[in-house]
């Protein structure tokens, strides 16, 4: 079997919040065996590093999986960074679906075998005020989920202003009264707070019991993440904004996080993230993929869940427009777990109808707001 084709499609999806894009990746072979993979980062120029990428793959045996995120790795003397790594990564996840499909079997089987039936999963509690946060908090719990992730913060700028610091608490307060103890409450600050801030306020989140505290300050200093850790008794959590395991080597001998959340889907793929999960398990260290894009993201992230046993809990997948964009029956939510892909390779693939008819949209979000929702690009001024 040969690569024949490996093509970006970049394609966007509309939701009660709005607009936003995505970019999928589909590589062909000789035999007709298809696979999907998932690029999403922002920028269209994914898609032609995609391309360009794709070139050194044509005629090539799509199962040297490891061989060939080498080469791709190292093709330019430059190397890393956010787009290359999701075009990489994107290749990458193809390249499983299609050896998994080739061999008649999930991803996860290829992995290790699967050590789990089903993946802990988590809702929403943000809201632009507590009695909001609360609505959106039971509006999940009702659904049976029983962990929920909310960013409380509404300031821009790293130093917070003590009205929105009140606030912050006031939200997680009221969530943890309206869902009770038994529901795990993760708080998210996309990295918004001085250390200073994050330890003042963490430790008057700790009453509210935190299943973790993520990110809570920028991820470029590891220096003041240890600050933070060593002030605060909420468990650390960060890795979202990391890349390969080689970031992942400077963070873990710290000791500093009780769990790690890289990006399938910009993190290097299924396998990449297999050693920098083998990595944190060797530090005692928890894992949960991050996942805030598309459905191929989640379908990947779930068999790399399946078999990883230092696994805690899975972001994203709950969408409902997912099982429109694909085929295959896409894992649905019940009882707060989302249960394993049933089909050969990721399980499901992308409609191509659905893509056609939902192309890359100019005036999609460019972010991603702290309560769930998109922005639009004047919204993302900072004045």
């Amino acid at each position: 079997m040969k690569i024949t084709a490996v093509k970006p499609i970049p394609s966007s999806a509309t939701t009660a919040t709005g607009s936003r894009n995505y970019m999928f990746v589909k590589i062909e072979t000789d035999d007709g065996i298809v696979g999907w993979g998932e690029a999403t980062a922002g920028p269209l120029s994914v898609a032609t590093m995609v391309e360009e990428f794709g070139e050194q793959l044509i005629g090539k045996d799509p199962g040297r999986i490891e061989q060939h995120w080498q080469t791709l790795y190292h093709h330019f003397h430059v190397r890393g960074g956010v787009v290359q790594m999701s075009a990489i990564s994107g290749i990458e996840i193809a390249l499983w679906d299609i050896k998994g499909k080739a061999l008649g079997v999930p991803i996860y089987e290829l992995l290790g075998g699967k050590m789990r039936e089903r993946i802990w999963c988590y809702g929403r509690w943000d809201g632009a005020t507590p009695e909001a946060a609360v609505e959106r908090a039971l509006s999940f719990t009702t659904q049976g989920l029983t962990a929920l992730k909310g960013d409380p913060f509404d300031h821009r700028g790293l130093f917070i202003p003590i009205e929105a610091e009140r606030n912050a608490i006031a939200k997680l307060a009221a969530v943890r009264e309206a869902v009770g103890d038994d529901v795990e409450l993760l708080v998210e600050v996309h990295g918004r707070l001085a250390p200073s801030d994050a330890i003042r306020i963490g430790n008057a989140m700790e009453q509210y019991r935190p299943f973790v505290y993520e990110e809570p300050v920028p991820p470029q200093n590891l220096d003041a993440l240890q600050r933070v850790a060593e002030a605060v008794s909420i468990p650390i959590a960060t890795g979202e904004r990391l890349l390969t395991k080689w970031d992942y080597a400077n963070l873990l001998p710290r000791q500093i996080v009780a769990m790690i959340q890289p990006d399938i889907i910009q993190a290097g793929g299924i396998l990449e993230l297999k050693k920098i999960a083998a990595m944190a398990e060797a530090h005692y260290v928890g894992f949960q993929p991050h996942n805030p894009y598309g459905p191929i993201c989640t379908a990947a992230s779930l068999q790399l869940d399946a078999c990883t046993p230092n696994f805690m809990i899975q972001e994203g997948g709950l969408h409902s427009w997912f099982q429109d964009a694909c085929f295959g029956e896409f894992p649905a939510q019940k009882d707060g777990f989302l249960p394993l892909p049933k089909g050969p390779g990721l399980g499901v693939s992308m409609d191509e109808d659905w893509l056609k008819a939902n192309p890359w949209r100019k005036d999609a979000a460019v972010w991603r707001a702290g309560d769930g929702t998109v922005a639009s690009r004047q919204e993302t001024n900072w004045s």
